[in-house]
């Protein structure tokens, strides 16, 4: 959720921080805007809406070398022009951007800003106010910004500028991903490195507490006492083109495309000279030690911990639950003697699962983070991690980090089974192998996933989904996926319990779509699905080769039951991506959504 991008050097600041500002699209906005200093102080520009919006009202005024920007979603304060970042102290001397949420800011204005009239609704505001009291009162910028980060609880990733130290750019973090990238006579700083490739590859990861100064030629990191720390800096190895669509009209289409080569990336990753799993021994030696496995994660993620409890049930046999991070974070279940947690993140920057990290660390537990950004929080602040190899993936509704979740974890699986000694004809490189051929092929087939998406999907207000056993956690998505780019009211169902309540809801003409690829409850499935037509809904049926009957409009290849997911969930995208599409929706950035939630 937002993004900020900052910038001191030479060249024309506004050009890199709105070029930075659209890289970070992707993750979800309502508003944008930027600061530069030029001749006459800080200069602030900022708009609801789009950086579209932002540029035309910017139109090469800001002149100056040094400057920040933001994209705003909206948790305090309606999205609109007084609410957007920048926000600049009274006098206008300090202007800062800010991501996260800050918890006690109510009680901040009541004790030490009761006679300040604030400009907007945000939480935001209050924190460059303090910076602005503390100065007055006779504090330096930079100690009178580390006193304010001391009182503020909650997240924030902070960049100050201060018009009387037109030289330096003051940085904070606490939870909120942050970066500072090193160049020649410059330096930059992004809430993601994607933002500020152009500039740089070099970045220097932010811990949380902890302030940095930014100039041209110097970065410099402090704890919040003022004690320096030391930091070595990293190269990503993320290529900038990796960002762009290419001849794709959505990156949501490029990256379902994309899956195929995902997964045999995946194998080529996790496979050794001879052809087996290679993992970690450390990680082996924490899973075989535990009695069960945690997973946590939020939407597309928590689909896939799903499908991955029944992997590595079914092949590992180790009892395995899975649990949503945000209610997990308040409502801690009883726990087994020796439990491990998997935290599955695409962004590895995901609050309610960081939040559920910090407290089982606390209990002393072992950790796990699957995930696509391994420099990310829960990647750093876990014990070990498992990345997935998807490269950057822009569309904020996910594809392709969410089948190499799944495609990760049945590697893991398989090596669970190894490490007990569990006899098993189960081969994940073998059967990811295969799942990725079967992608490949069903991405080939775009005419008839966008004939169904005209035919079921161009005018109904909903729609459902029913499965049973594994398919039940693939509609799951695959409702989730329409309804979060489409705006179609979409529900996934257990295929027995529609008749238990929802069935009401059934009109003539609702479509209803049903997946099955697991043989032994396929005849359920298919009678489920009657008992809705005969409601007068208007059905689709996804099957497996094994299970075709004439009439099911997509037919998958056969495969191993637990790899079933990672194919069959490709229909789903893609009729999700081409209802929307026909719907006139903004596919890669649905409204009020973000690709990375980084507040609770």
């Amino acid at each position: 959720m937002c993004g900020i991008v900052g910038y001191i050097g030479n060249e024309q600041a506004s050009d890199i921080l709105l070029k930075g500002l659209h890289k970070l699209e992707y993750r979800g906005y309502d508003s944008a805007g930027i600061a530069v200093v030029d001749n006459d102080g800080v200069s602030v520009y900022k708009e609801k809406g789009r950086i579209a919006a932002l540029e035309e009202t910017v139109n090469g005024q800001a002149t100056g070398t040094i400057g920040i920007g933001h994209t705003r979603w909206a948790t305090h304060g309606a999205p609109s022009r007084d609410n957007a970042h920048p926000h600049q102290s009274i006098s206008g001397r300090f202007t800062l951007v800010h991501n996260g949420v800050i918890e006690n800011y109510q009680q901040l204005q009541q004790h030490y800003l009761d006679r300040v009239s604030l400009r907007s609704q945000t939480d935001t505001e209050i924190i460059v106010q303090l910076v602005e009291k503390f100065s007055q009162e006779g504090l330096k910028t930079e100690a009178a910004f580390r006193r304010t980060l001391a009182l503020l609880k909650g997240s924030y990733a902070l960049a100050l500028i201060d018009n009387d130290d037109e030289e330096t750019i003051y940085v904070g973090k606490n939870k909120s991903p942050l970066l500072v990238g090193l160049g020649e006579g410059k330096n930059v700083i992004a809430s993601d490195a994607m933002a500020m490739l152009h500039t740089t590859k070099q970045f220097i990861e932010i811990m949380d507490e902890e302030v940095v100064i930014v100039t041209r030629d110097s970065v410099q990191v402090k704890d919040l006492e003022g004690t320096v720390q030391t930091r070595e800096p990293f190269v990503t190895d993320i290529d900038e083109s990796d960002t762009e669509k290419g001849t794709y009209e959505h990156f949501m289409l490029k990256e379902i495309d994309e899956q195929p080569f995902v997964i045999r990336n995946i194998i080529q990753k996790y496979q050794d000279e001879d052809g087996d799993i290679k993992l970690e021994e450390d990680i082996r030696a924490a899973i075989n030690h535990s009695d069960r496995i945690y997973i946590l994660a939020a939407g597309t993620s928590y689909h896939a911990g799903l499908v991955g409890k029944e992997m590595i049930e079914k092949i590992g046999q180790k009892p395995v639950e899975v649990h949503i991070a945000s209610e997990f974070l308040y409502n801690q279940p009883l726990l087994s003697e020796k439990p491990l947690f998997i935290f599955i993140s695409q962004s590895g920057e995901t609050a309610d699962s960081r939040g559920v990290l910090v407290n089982v660390k606390k209990q002393g537990h072992p950790s796990i983070t699957i995930t696509n950004v391994p420099g990310s929080t829960l990647s750093r602040e876990a014990d070990f991690t498992l990345h997935t190899y998807a490269g950057p993936e822009i569309a904020v509704a996910s594809t392709k980090a969410y089948t190499a979740q799944m495609a990760v974890m049945s590697i893991l699986a398989m090596d669970i089974a190894r490490a007990r000694d569990i006899e098993s004809d189960f081969n994940a490189i073998q059967q990811l192998g295969l799942a990725a051929n079967a992608m490949e092929t069903l991405c080939d087939q775009k005419d008839v996933m966008e004939g169904i998406a005209k035919e079921y999907l161009s005018e109904t207000r909903n729609c459902f989904f029913i499965g049973r056993a594994l398919d039940y956690h693939v509609v799951l998505e695959g409702a989730l996926k329409l309804k979060e780019i489409s705006y179609i009211q979409a529900e996934g169902f257990a295929g027995g319990e529609l008749k238990h309540g929802t069935i009401a809801l059934i009109e003539e003409g609702t479509p209803v779509i049903a997946v099955t690829t697991q043989n032994h409850v396929n005849l359920n499935t298919r009678g489920n699905l009657q008992e809705v037509v005969a409601r007068g809904a208007k059905p689709c049926v996804i099957a497996s080769e094994i299970n075709q009957q004439e009439g099911d409009n997509i037919v998958l290849p056969d495969m191993h039951e637990v790899m079933t997911p990672i194919v069959s969930v490709i229909p789903l995208q893609l009729i999700s991506y081409y209802a929307a599409m026909h719907r006139g929706c903004d596919v890669d950035k649905p409204r009020n959504l973000a690709k990375s939630v980084t507040v609770e």
